[in-house]
């Protein structure tokens, strides 16, 4: 029997309509629709952008729950259980869609089961299908254009190094801030003694019906969800 095919398929930030066509032709195609699922059973993230696309009873869901941590060897062993289940339906010839919120080979768990599929699998045919990430969502919400002409855009997760993150600002002309809300108040602080807080915006969960855009004198102290980025345009 032929092995099945692999789709990584990118849903977009939020808003079920930023999902592309191919996208959204490949979620009616797929007879596998595998998604990472909590541990409570609520939906995920990407799920969620998807279910208004999808009929349950007419597709097998494979929920993949990837724990939260940052032990090496409980992330492996989560991660290559996930990759097991899901060649266990390309092995019976059925094609798989893994669906992950932005797009599939930026900052997405798909890129884990990417690598661990082709060296354990390299006879698995895989296919990305591009989608619309966060900072697009976000530059699009705020009404702020990232760039034009010669201008410099850096895209990066925020971390506690606040040097490394003054050397970011100061060398670009537009900075999107990922994973943002563990540093929320040290990132507020350095953009206030660069003098850029009023060139500073901050959304969360972007494009969905949970975004919540922040006012600049509301962050300090916030409790940010994880899904929030943080837009400095200079």
């Amino acid at each position: 029997m032929t092995i099945g095919k692999l789709y990584g398929l990118g849903v977009g930030p939020g808003d079920p309509e930023l999902i592309t066509v191919k996208a959204f032709r490949k979620l009616q195609e797929c007879p596998v629709i595998a998604y990472p699922k909590k541990l409570r059973g609520s939906k995920s993230y990407a799920h969620r952008i998807v279910d208004v696309y999808i009929n349950p009873a007419e597709k097998e869901m494979l929920g993949l729950v990837f724990p939260m941590t940052k032990d090496e060897e409980v992330l492996r062993a989560a991660w290559e259980k996930a990759a097991e289940e899901i060649y266990s339906f390309l092995a019976e010839g059925k094609d798989v869609a893994f669906v992950t919120e932005g797009d599939p080979m930026l900052f997405s768990t798909f890129i884990h089961l990417l690598g661990l599929m082709k060296t354990k699998h390299p006879d698995v045919p895989i296919e990305t299908v591009a989608g619309i990430s966060s900072f697009n969502g976000s530059a699009n919400r705020l009404g702020i254009a990232l760039a034009e002409g010669d201008d410099h855009v850096a895209m990066i997760p925020a971390t506690d190094n606040m040097e490394q993150m003054r050397q970011v600002i100061e060398h670009h002309d537009a900075i999107v801030f990922i994973k943002v809300a563990k540093v929320i108040d040290e990132m507020l602080d350095l953009l206030e003694e660069l003098d850029l807080l009023e060139k500073t915006h901050v959304v969360t969960k972007v494009t969905s019906d949970e975004e919540v855009i922040w006012k600049t004198d509301e962050l300090r102290g916030a409790d940010l969800n994880y899904l929030s980025c943080m837009v400095v345009r200079k």
